[in-house]
């Protein structure tokens, strides 16, 4: 595996600005739509403090609702940019563009997205990168399409060669495909060194088959943020006890461990008897401060406190998330960071 002009940045590094799709009546956001707007809003609002927000809409209703809603909010409308462009869901980590950064120029991955290994209806989001291309909101980016199923949920990056991600997640997508197979592809397309595999680690309520970005994250200095579970009546109390001990036995390319970050658990959430994900793994990084999910809970100020010793010199901002793990994903999930140099 060698190593190649391009790389996948780390998330902390600065950032041109944060993709993401508005929700509306057609995608699976409709039973719902006014609660997970108001989430919306407060996430865009949060984030156009700090960096430029690039909300797909479908069309000109949708987004002149959207408006209204960051209008009332607060939303710096300076650093809201409108894209219309047909989507089937609005989970923009894992149908959203994989930029890697070269010398001078981008490349936009876009590999194959199948609605998490055919569970949902996905042929828009799998154009979507393909259209954003063709809109030419980028500058100096080469479109690289990839006809490997691939979400990049699934994947973690230090920016500096190494990839974290899970097993029984890509071992989902090609079951045919052995690990050291799946390792040199990701390198290769990548501009990676090597990977990390983790065997064990899951949330009951998630159908993405474990993404790593609900169970654990590349944060600065050789550190991972991890979620774990501290009650031993609950379900994954063994399951993420054995991820711990997976990612302590990991080593950075010189030999250390990692230093570890245990975010706290959160009391169960059920909606119509269904366990939700309420992961604080899945928080997200911008310019000079991170976002962190609230799920009224005890655990939530304790998960900002654990992100914020992980993150130093960052604003830490609580966004309320109950809204959005109906629908399985949180902050993370939602929305795709874009390197700095790339908005046209």
């Amino acid at each position: 595996m060698t190593s190649a002009v391009f790389r996948l940045p780390a998330e902390w590094e600065t950032q041109a600005g944060v993709l993401l799709a508005w929700p509306h009546a057609q995608t699976d956001w409709a039973q719902r739509l006014t609660d997970v707007e108001a989430t919306f809003a407060a996430l865009i609002t949060a984030i156009s403090r700090f960096e430029s927000v690039m909300i797909c809409v479908p069309d000109s209703d949708v987004r002149a609702r959207a408006g209204r809603w960051l209008d009332c909010a607060g939303a710096d409308s300076t650093r809201c940019r409108f894209v219309e462009i047909e989507y089937d869901d609005t989970w923009l980590r894992d149908s959203g563009p994989i930029t890697l950064r070269g010398p001078d120029e981008f490349r936009l991955m876009d590999f194959r997205f199948t609605g998490w290994g055919g569970k949902f209806q996905a042929s828009r989001d799998d154009r979507l990168i393909e259209g954003l291309a063709a809109r030419e909101i980028f500058s100096n980016a080469d479109h690289r399409r990839v006809d490997w199923a691939l979400e990049g949920g699934a994947i973690e990056s230090d920016g500096a060669g190494t990839i974290l991600t899970t097993w029984r997640c890509l071992h989902q997508r090609h079951p045919e495909q052995s690990r050291e197979q799946m390792s040199r592809l990701l390198c290769d397309k990548l501009g990676a060194q090597r990977v990390l595999w983790l065997e064990r680690g899951y949330l009951q309520g998630d159908d993405t088959d474990a993404h790593i970005d609900t169970l654990a994250r590349f944060a600065p200095d050789d550190a991972i943020v991890f979620q774990a579970c501290d009650d031993a009546s609950d379900p994954h109390h063994d399951e993420l006890g054995a991820m711990r001990d997976e990612l302590a036995a990991l080593r950075t390319t010189d030999g250390r461990p990692y230093r570890l970050h245990a975010l706290p658990w959160a009391k169960p959430i059920f909606d119509d008897g269904r366990r939700l994900a309420a992961s604080y793994a899945n928080y997200l990084i911008v310019n000079g401060a991170v976002l962190v999910p609230s799920y009224d809970d005890a655990s939530d100020a304790q998960a900002a406190r654990v992100v914020a010793q992980a993150h130093p010199g960052r604003a830490v901002i609580a966004v309320p998330c109950r809204s959005l793990i109906w629908q399985n994903g949180s902050l993370h999930c939602l929305t795709m960071q874009l390197p700095e140099g790339i908005l046209a």
